[in-house]
């Protein structure tokens, strides 16, 4: 077997392969020898069928095999010697196509090789930690809020009438074609006003109500309606009110507290600063892992696989295209050309990922098991009912699975570097923080 080269440009790699006849035949009987003890044949014993008629039977299918056997590991020894890394898949094809039987096999094989990624000294990587205490008026604030979710309703002043957003006690009767159908009926029902809670219409018409009114509401069940009885039909319903009430927020007290699980308002407001500061950490370290980029974008420099740079520009410009043309959810579009600004992302993120992925090599950076379910339990939790149809789905899918491993793997990374970097703590108010985060956005 001959590996010449035929092409040493930058990153590119180009070679020819040769596998002799003489290699090719040795490997087909040695492969039809392995398999010998295990044939049988009409006329012969098991494992004594002869080696010509084995050939004869099943050598073109081995020779096959034993052509991409060969090649296959034509390519990984030269990988081993070498030392190279493709950065994507090798393109091989033969080259003498008129290949028969008693011919060396001529074979091409070109690639992009990843290129060399100089050391780093983190201890000179310069980063600022952004600190910012939970302070009394967001603790208030987040008080306030819960007080709203927590909400109670008291009557209205007598002749109030009813508005969106307040609770209506009635008394009513749901009837079609003039007669009382089966759960279409209650008393003393609470409906707050504008809770969607009711067929579409219902709610608006009681809007402007007052107690001790009579109201007769005209609605239409949707199509879909889940009752197949009334399933797009008109409806009437007769309402008495008997109560109007307006919404009000909970006292902020330790009764507000112990709603939330908090054994008083003390603890409340110390679980409210930990959540808040918690927040402020994640926004402050989203801050300081792009600090971190921008350093190491500024401190290495290495050429680039051309066609990692390419194929990321087109991700990026097709990305950009779909949040610029939200209508269109499929990808029946026109081409879409990248820009100078397309690849200039492109060869950033290239870099940075190729150099993040070293260095997360060196240092010997796993994702566990443990880290990869939680994280897959996370994002099943976005489709309710059907966490465990999801978790399946990327159980089997090997590319979902990189997808969901990749941000786990570099923020191990980032987190690897953060701790030999230069890190000096600034604390700052929520306002900074906020434009800070912003000032990522705009970037």
């Amino acid at each position: 077997m001959q590996v010449t080269e035929t092409l040493n440009e930058g990153l590119k790699r180009g070679y020819a392969i040769t596998v002799t006849a003489t290699e090719l035949e040795a490997k087909v009987n040695e492969k039809l020898a392995e398999a010998q003890p295990d044939v049988e044949m009409k006329g012969f014993r098991k494992g004594k069928v002869p080696m010509a008629l084995l050939k004869k039977q099943f050598g073109q299918r081995v020779m096959g095999e034993a052509m991409q056997e060969s090649i296959d590991g034509a390519m990984s020894d030269h990988f081993e010697k070498s030392g190279d890394r493709p950065a994507l898949q090798p393109e091989v094809k033969m080259t003498n196509e008129d290949w028969k039987e008693g011919d060396d096999v001529e074979v091409s094989m070109s690639y992009e090789a990843l290129p060399e990624i100089p050391e780093i000294d983190y201890a000179k990587i310069e980063l600022e930690k952004l600190v910012v205490k939970a302070e009394d008026e967001a603790i208030d604030e987040a008080l306030a809020n819960l007080a709203e979710t927590a909400q109670d309703f008291k009557a209205r002043k007598k002749g109030s009438k009813a508005k969106d957003g307040d609770q209506v006690v009635m008394d009513f009767v749901g009837k079609v074609d003039g007669e009382a159908f089966d759960g279409g009926s209650a008393e003393d029902y609470p409906l707050v006003l504008g809770s969607n809670s009711f067929i579409p219409g219902f709610e608006e018409q009681l809007v402007g109500v007052k107690v001790g009114e009579e109201k007769l509401v005209n609605v239409s069940f949707p199509e879909d309606y889940q009752a197949e009885n009334l399933k797009g039909k008109e409806a009437t319903f007769d309402c008495t009110i008997k109560e109007v009430k307006e919404p009000v927020a909970a006292e902020i007290n330790d009764e507000l507290a112990t709603k939330f699980g908090a054994e008083d308002l003390a603890a409340l407001k110390t679980q409210i600063a930990e959540r808040l500061e918690a927040e402020y950490a994640g926004a402050a370290r989203a801050v300081m892992k792009r600090g971190l980029l921008d350093a190491l974008d500024g401190l290495v420099d290495f050429d680039l696989p051309p066609s990692l740079v390419e194929a990321e520009a087109k991700q990026i410009a097709h990305q950009l295209w779909h949040e610029e043309n939200p209508e269109v959810e499929g990808h029946d579009h026109p081409e879409i050309e990248t820009t100078d600004e397309h690849s200039a992302l492109a060869t950033r993120r290239v870099r940075l990922g190729l150099l993040l992925a070293e260095i997360g090599q060196k240092a010997e950076v796993e994702v566990t098991d443990a880290e990869m379910t939680q994280a897959i339990m996370a994002q099943a939790r976005q489709y309710p009912g059907q966490e465990r149809q999801f978790f399946e789905f990327v159980q089997q899918n090997q590319q979902m699975q990189q997808q969901m491993r990749a941000p786990l793997f570099e923020d191990k990374v980032v987190d690897h570097v953060f701790e030999q970097a230069s890190v000096t703590e600034k604390e700052i108010s929520k306002d900074d923080l906020q434009k800070a985060v912003e000032a990522l956005e705009d970037e």
